[in-house]
């Protein structure tokens, strides 16, 4: 075959571990320059635009849209030189089969048998064992060959049991090693996403164990005693859960409340509304903010675990919600904007925000 330039999932942001491929921009057999936009990629904070860093033809795609949790540095796709035949590239074998890659979203039959859900990894919830998380394909050779995960550590992140995993206890096996055979369930019966308790755990003797309590909810009836639904997180919404418990547990909170007369700046709002410049209250306060940090420089400080530091610039952080989750741009040297200014840039960044098009350097190092 023709030798492939391989092209790796980057890091696009300084936190980022995995990303999502939301959507190819070029296809098979296209000619790609360098700077050319490749892909869409899902990161811990926004989507951004992944360009190329060479020229060539885009000859294979690896890792498909859709597919999650894709880990930095795996392969998802090879270019050929111009000139080369493209359809003939040489696909490396750790590349025909990444197994450091999650299986990408299952694709719906043309005449599905019935309702499909998404989910994440599901948990491995055989009464008595420790909890285990199964990514798709790991679930499948398990259940395929009666494997019991509890004989092997996870490898993958976040303690989730991998194909790799899988691949690993079925070699032991088949060497003779002994491992605690489990009933074979189909990977078409619907699969509960609670977990059991005690006393319906005695209960499950069948080779299809069913709890004496329903544990998936049924539509339109009243949620049984301890059912939930489970809501698959995006990579933004699980940094978000992770900054905010990392934040309450790591720095020490004060609370303070004050009363302000705004009348003042309510009636500029109506006079600057008569010009046609449309400012918010959060404008104003952001204004304010950036003013005082002016004036005591002392607070416009952050912590880095040794020491602190004093920044020179004082960058005002906003809330921006979005479908995704929150996320924070930042009005950089605010108190040198004016109020019209500020609000112009807090306008441009909500919608960059709420589009998914920020850049990395426009919600990653604000002051305050």
């Amino acid at each position: 075959g023709t030798p492939g330039i391989k092209v790796l999932m980057p890091a696009l942001s300084p936190t980022m571990e995995e990303g999502n491929i939301v959507k190819w921009l070029k296809k098979e057999g296209e000619t790609v320059s360098a700077g050319d936009a490749l892909c869409e990629i899902e990161t811990d904070k926004a989507v951004i635009t992944m360009e190329s860093s060479d020229d060539g033809i885009l000859a294979k795609i690896l890792v498909q849209e859709g597919s999650k949790n894709v880990r930095l540095g795996s392969l998802i796709c090879l270019l050929v030189e111009e000139g080369q035949d493209w359809k003939q590239v040489e696909i490396p074998a750790d590349g025909s089969d990444p197994s450091s890659l999650a299986p990408p979203a299952p694709v719906l039959a043309s005449t599905p048998v019935g309702p499909s859900v998404l989910s994440p990894p599901k948990l491995d919830h055989e009464p008595g064992k420790l909890l285990v998380r199964l990514s798709p394909a790991a679930r499948n050779i398990l259940e395929t060959h009666g494997l019991d995960p509890s004989n092997i550590t996870p490898s993958g992140p976040r303690g989730i049991f991998t194909k790799e995993d899988a691949l690993k206890l079925l070699q032991e096996k088949h060497k003779g090693k002994p491992s605690e055979l489990k009933p074979v369930v189909s990977a078409t019966l619907p699969q509960p996403t609670a977990v059991p308790s005690a006393s319906q755990a005695t209960a499950l003797t069948s080779a299809y164990p069913r709890p004496a309590v329903p544990l998936v909810s049924t539509p339109g009836q009243p949620a049984a005693l301890g059912t939930f639904t489970e809501i698959p997180a995006s990579n933004i919404r699980r940094v978000i859960a992770k900054r905010l418990t990392e934040s309450k547990t790591t720095i020490p909170h004060a609370y303070a409340v004050a009363d302000c007369d705004i009348d003042a700046i309510l009636r500029l709002r109506k006079e600057l509304a008569k010009d046609d410049i449309k400012v918010s209250v959060n404008d104003f306060i952001i204004k304010a903010t950036a003013v005082t940090l002016k004036q005591m420089p002392d607070v416009n400080v952050t912590w880095d675990g040794e020491v602190c530091r004093q920044l020179q610039s004082i960058d005002i952080s906003i809330a921006v919600a979005t479908d995704r989750g929150l996320i924070t741009p930042i009005i950089k040297d605010a108190a040198a904007k004016g109020i019209k200014e500020i609000a112009a840039s807090a306008k441009a960044l909500a919608k960059k925000a709420r589009d998914g098009k920020l850049l990395p350097e426009e919600y990653q190092g604000g002051s305050f």
